[in-house]
Parts: structure tokens; C-alpha cells; sequence
């Protein structure tokens, strides 16, 4: 059982671990638990142990922010593991609300980058005491000296106050789990991270004999005890069996019993008869509760300020999935609009940056989100639970800013060998990109800032890898609003659409091979009006994709060709969501990507020619 006395005898640190992503954040928090002594000989061995999520594990990324803590002197060290995504910025806003301080995480090579900016943003909002970590000091073209300057000077652009900019700064190899204070010094451990900790970041202000209250910032499902609602107590102090009051949206009160109480310790929930002023806790029994809403005393209920994040700025229709192949899949659960609507409220409940809106049609729903990776994990994660659905080509939100038609515009920061700075300007110009910053590297790498509309950077990644040969880094964050700069095309090439339905054999792929490049390979069962490739012209051209070769008892020696055909191009969710059109649309199952045409029937369909002529001339 954990400790159940207040924390004037047990002292308290609440921190957030902020960075952009890759920067080294699950990898730092591994060794600080396994340097405390938090992780059992299991879990120790195990790296990115805070990546539960499989999709985490596979993309190497935080999506969900997560709780741990350790202790070291005998202060209890509450931590929050953010994402570093600028996608997953609703978990950053609501989870700061635990924290106290902030440990900021930036690269010693890459130095800050969009997400840099965003978080080091909310926390300085926030006033948290911040925690400079410099981290892969170890790297070759690790520059420590000039990224101090470039976060002192982010400090300083950001609006930071004096006290704010005499930041702590510590130097570290977090793979090695290893820190330091000075660059001379010799690192061996993380102790010295952890004095810096004790000595930054300020114990909770909460005064544990004041009436209740408590924000919660996550729910979670447990297998055992049901709902758990996941916050901090900002006063007083919480026991089980206690009755509260819940207060919720438009200050709604409704009361409730805590069934059991859970403080965070290493990876474990530990079960606490008590929980005091300043701690993180999970609470079960109340079924009623979402993410906002303040646990209160019962007798004088008062809600905490409620989180506020960011508004979306993509969107997208998802709907049940009308292809000739739905239902089809072995793995296939749930089919229909009622098993979409649901899970989508679910998620909406419980990720504040995710919205879902109905449509004139009730098997159709428009999602809003921050972006298309935080749409593609959504929708991949549904997938993975069973769902069948189609999916829109994304759209970007617009509204009304002071009477003028607006749309959200990001800053893009893109680091390049300079030999295809020319390329990257092109293709960025004719996205309506306006370049605000250059500057270059001695290294023969250049850094270019640009400001681009959101929309122009819909399926732009793969086209800028493609142009960089696989050299050039893209990172992104959203800016705000302009006004709407007009129309924009998407692709530039049409696509290839199988016009009836079968097997796709070698030798129709082998004669259709010099139109384009294929997304199947022979044997792939198709549809009429499912897209089987990319064209290399500008309109979209039907193909039979299934025709055989005619046999005949004539046999010539050396008449036969050998089939050779190129490896078809992989679609996965994001490049599938990226790649189509506004006549298009994805078909997601749990066992297969495919891309289709909205209108099946070949002579049913609007020509794609008509389509580019209407959107060039707006």
C-alpha cells in the first residue's frame, strides 16, 4: 500500500517532459526510472518502456501522454511523458495541468524546431520554472554552445520573464543515461538531472485542509475497477469511500462515491487509502466524469477552470465502408454507422482535440483534428479494433476572421543539403509557401522557414522526401490564420481505375506497366472503379486489369516473354489519406488499404480534366 500521509511528510515535485519529437524524451525517462530503482528487472530491460501502445512502439513515437513517478531523497518525483508531435498537442495542453515545472528537451545537433516552440509556448503560459536538457551530446555534429543560444533566444522571442530566462541547463546522452551540468565535467549518471530537479522545480502549492478540488486530465478503462478518472488534486485531499460532487460542462453537479483511490508509482497503479493536495491520482467509481471536469467537495461544490485547447484544422469524412468488398475481411467486427458514431464519441471524450460532426447523411461523419497523422492514428487505430470505414480526402477547417474567409497556415521548418535548395523553393512556391527565413550550415545543410497554408501541405511529406531524395528534414506547427488564398491542386497526376471487377493478372500489369506506377501486385482481387495505380499524365485512364493471355496449342520456341514488373507502390493509411482527390476516397479494413473512385461505375464519372480545369480557373 502507498503512503497515505500528507505531504508535508512526504515531499512532492510534479514535472513534464517536453520536446519535439525524437528528441529523446521516452528514452530519458526509461533511465531515470531505472536509475531510481522504479522498474522491476522485467521492465528494466525493455526500452521506450513508457511506449505502451503498439503504435508507438512501431512508429517510435509518443502518441499518449502517460504518468510515472520515482523517488530520490525521499521526494516522490510525479512525471508526465508528453508527445513530441505537433499533431498530439491537445495531450501536451491538458496534461501541463499535473505538472509544476518542465523539463525542455532539445536536440544538440537539430537544436528547437516547431514542436520546441509550441510546448516551451504552453509551459512559459503556464509560468513553470523550465529545465533546459541538451540532449545527444554524443553526436558528431552536436553544436551544445550554439543551441544555448538558439533556446535563450526562443526564451526571449516567447516573451519569457527574467526569472524564466535564468533557466537551469543540463547536458546529457539519454541512451546512456547519462548527465552532466558543465560540458567539462565527467557524466556517469543522472544524478545530477535529478538534483537539478529538487532544486528548479517547487513543491505543489495545495493546502490538504482546504475544501476539495481536483482537475481530471485523462480517463482510462480498467479490466477490474471500470472507469478511472486520471488528475491532480489541486486542494484538499481525497479518501476512498468518500462522496464528491462532479462538476462538469456549464457547471453541471452530480454526485458520486470514490471507490478506490491510485497513485503512480514506476509503471504500477498502487492502491492509497488517501491521497493529499499536489498528488497525481486515479479515481474509480464515477462513471459519469470526462476530461475537464473537477472532483469538488460535496458540500460546497466549485469547478477548477476548464482545459481549453487548440481548434482543429483538418477535417474529414468518414463513413461505413459501400465498397463491393465490404464486409469481407475475416477480421471485420463492427460494419455500421452506429458502431462508427460510437466509437468516434468515445475517442472525442476522451481526446479533446478531436471533434466529430454530423452530416446530411447518417452513415457519413466529419472528424476534425489537429492534423493527418492524429487522423491516420485514429483511423488506424480503429482498424486495428476491427472497424471497416471509407475515409474523405482531408480538408482544411476555414472560419470567419474579422468578416474575411480564413484558413490556417503553418510555419514549416526545412532542414536540406544545399544542393536541393532549389527544389524544395520550387515546390513550396507553387503551394503558396512564402519563405521568411534562409540560413546555412558549414556543414553543407541549409535551413529554410517558410509560412504555407495547411492545405498545400496536404501530401506534400512524400513529395518532398521524394524530391530531397530521402536527405531533407520537414517538420511543421500551426501559425494561425489568413485569409483563404484561393483555389490549389492537389495532385498533379491522374489515376489508373480497373473498370470491372476480378483478379489482376502479370500479363495485363506487364502491357499497363509504361502508364504509371501500380499500388497491387498480381493476384490482388479488384473492383471496377477501385484505383490500381497512379497515371504519369494528368487525367485518370480505366484499364482491364484482369485480361489473360490467349492460349493456343501453338507453341514457337522463344515467343514467350518473361514477365517483369516493378515493385507496386505500398499505401498505408497516411500516404492513402495524402495521396487521393476530392472525387476519391480511402477504403480501410483490418487487413487491407485501398484507394477508390467516390462514383464506381466508369460511365458515371466526371472526367478528371473537367475537375483540373474548374480548380485551376477557381
Amino acid at each position: 500500500m502507498s503512503q497515505s500521509v500528507p505531504p508535508a511528510a512526504q515531499a512532492l515535485r510534479n514535472i513534464a517532459i517536453v520536446a519535439h519529437v525524437d528528441h529523446g524524451k521516452t528514452t530519458l525517462v526509461d533511465h531515470m526510472l531505472r536509475q531510481a530503482g522504479s522498474l522491476r528487472a522485467s521492465e528494466a530491460a525493455t526500452e521506450r518502456v513508457m511506449d505502451s501502445n503498439d503504435l508507438e512502439r512501431e512508429r517510435g513515437i509518443t502518441i499518449l501522454a502517460k504518468n510515472t513517478s520515482l523517488t530520490y531523497k525521499g521526494v516522490k518525483i510525479n512525471i508526465v511523458d508528453t508527445p513530441g508531435h505537433a499533431d498530439f498537442g491537445g495531450e501536451v495542453e491538458r496534461t501541463l495541468m499535473m505538472a509544476d515545472g518542465a523539463l525542455l528537451l532539445v536536440d544538440a545537433a537539430e537544436g528547437p524546431l516547431p514542436q520546441t516552440r509550441f510546448v516551451l509556448a504552453k509551459c512559459l503560459e503556464r509560468a513553470f520554472p523550465i529545465i533546459v536538457v541538451i540532449n545527444k551530446i554524443d553526436r558528431s555534429d552536436a553544436r551544445p554552445h550554439d543551441v544555448l543560444s538558439e533556446v535563450f533566444d526562443l526564451f526571449v522571442d516567447l516573451g519569457a520573464s527574467d526569472k524564466q530566462c535564468d533557466f537551469a541547463t543540463v547536458y546529457a546522452v539519454a541512451k546512456l543515461g547519462q548527465a552532466k551540468r558543465e560540458l567539462d565535467e565527467v557524466a556517469t549518471d543522472l544524478l545530477p538531472l535529478f538534483d537539478t530537479i529538487l532544486e528548479r522545480v517547487p513543491p505543489p502549492r495545495g493546502d490538504a485542509q482546504m475544501p476539495l478540488q481536483a482537475i481530471i486530465c485523462n480517463t482510462t478503462h480498467d479490466d477490474y475497477v471500470g472507469k478511472l478518472a486520471v488528475g491532480r488534486i489541486v486542494e484538499g485531499k481525497i479518501k476512498v469511500g468518500d462522496e464528491i460532487a462532479v462538476v462538469g460542462e456549464n457547471d453541471k453537479i452530480t454526485k458520486a462515491n470514490v471507490r478506490q483511490l491510485f497513485v503512480f508509482e514506476g509503471l504500477k497503479r498502487v492502491p492509497a487509502p488517501a491521497v493529499y493536495a499536489g498528488d497525481v491520482v486515479a479515481v474509480a467509481g464515477i462513471d459519469e466524469i470526462n476530461i475537464g471536469d473537477t472532483i469538488a467537495d460535496k458540500e460546497s461544490p466549485s469547478a477548477l477552470p476548464r482545459i481549453i485547447v487548440e481548434e482543429p484544422t483538418i477535417k474529414m469524412r468518414m463513413g461505413v465502408n459501400t465498397s463491393p468488398f465490404a464486409g469481407k475481411s475475416k477480421q471485420s467486427k463492427y460494419l455500421t454507422s452506429r458502431h462508427l458514431k460510437e466509437r468516434l464519441e468515445r475517442e472525442a471524450m476522451k481526446n479533446l482535440a478531436i471533434r466529430v460532426e454530423p452530416t446530411e447523411s447518417p452513415d457519413t461523419f466529419i472528424v476534425l483534428g489537429r492534423g493527418e497523422l492524429q487522423l491516420a492514428i485514429l483511423v488506424e487505430t480503429m482498424r486495428r479494433e476491427g472497424y471497416e470505414m471509407q475515409l474523405g480526402n482531408p480538408e482544411v477547417v476555414t472560419k470567419e476572421v474579422n468578416g474575411v474567409m480564413s484558413e490556417p497556415v503553418e510555419r514549416v521548418v526545412v532542414d536540406v543539403p544545399t544542393e536541393f535548395v532549389g527544389v524544395v523553393t520550387e515546390r513550396l512556391g507553387s503551394r503558396r509557401g512564402r519563405m521568411e527565413k534562409m540560413a546555412g550550415g558549414a556543414s553543407g545543410r541549409s535551413r529554410l522557414e517558410y509560412v504555407v497554408p495547411s492545405r498545400g501541405l496536404v501530401g506534400f511529406r512524400s513529395d518532398f522526401l521524394t524530391a530531397t531524395r530521402g536527405t531533407g528534414l520537414l517538420n511543421t506547427l500551426f501559425e494561425g490564420w489568413a485569409p483563404w488564398g484561393g483555389p490549389m491542386m492537389r495532385r498533379q497526376n491522374g489515376a489508373i481505375v480497373a473498370d470491372r471487377a476480378g483478379t489482376a493478372t502479370p500479363y495485363a500489369l506487364h502491357h499497363l506497366q509504361p502508364r504509371g506506377v501500380f499500388f497491387i501486385s498480381p493476384g490482388a482481387d479488384v473492383y471496377e472503379g477501385m484505383i490500381i495505380g497512379e497515371h504519369n499524365r494528368p487525367n485518370d485512364t480505366d484499364v482491364n486489369v484482369i485480361k489473360e493471355k490467349k492460349l493456343s496449342n501453338v507453341r514457337n520456341h522463344g515467343k514467350d516473354e518473361n514477365v517483369m514488373l516493378a515493385v507496386p507502390k505500398h499505401l498505408g493509411i497516411e500516404t492513402a489519406m495524402e495521396w487521393i482527390d476530392a472525387d476519391e476516397m480511402v477504403e480501410v479494413t483490418p487487413d487491407a488499404v485501398r484507394v477508390r473512385k467516390r462514383e464506381l461505375a466508369c460511365n458515371r464519372r466526371e472526367r478528371r480534366t473537367d475537375a483540373i480545369e474548374e480548380a485551376q480557373s477557381g
